[in-house]
């Protein structure tokens, strides 16, 4: 399992699902550009010390992290706009979840490069959760399902 963040722009968040990752023993790609400058203060405040024990590999663009992960595990996109609920998908051990910016969610080019698109239920009246918060669910569900948490 991993996780994949698309040009992240809160600093904060950021720090927190690579703080969860470390704790999981999840690797976790950043695609850049990103929103603010990797060891950002706010980032390094909500990661910790965990900075120190994840798995990050930093991607320059879209491209580039796609070019790498050709013969790739399965890319699994959480979007709002997704008609699959995540705890009715069966995930893989080796799946990539792809999580979109704060600000924006993720492009089509995005969208369309996903071998699968999920979303977690909310009220109508509402239009996102945090993204740390929808990684953390998410990521759970998934590590459940494969037998994969440490």
């Amino acid at each position: 399992m991993r996780i994949a963040l698309y040009q992240p722009d809160i600093p904060q968040n950021t720090g927190t699902i690579l703080r969860m990752a470390a704790c999981f023993n999840v690797p976790v790609d950043i695609i850049e550009p990103c929103g603010f400058v990797l060891n950002d203060r706010r980032m390094q405040r909500a990661g910790m010390d965990y900075m120190e024990k994840v798995d990050m590999h930093r991607h320059n663009s879209w491209q580039t992290f796609t070019d790498k992960k050709k013969n790739r595990r399965r890319l699994i996109l959480l979007s709002t706009k997704a008609t699959t609920l995540y705890a009715d998908f069966k995930f893989h051990a080796d799946d990539t979840l792809l999580l979109g910016q704060e600000s924006a969610g993720a492009p089509e080019e995005v969208h369309q490069a996903a071998d699968a698109i999920i979303k977690i239920p909310m009220m109508p009246e509402t239009r996102s959760l945090n993204i740390a918060i929808s990684a953390a669910i998410v990521l759970s569900e998934a590590l459940r399902q494969t037998n994969g948490f440490p």
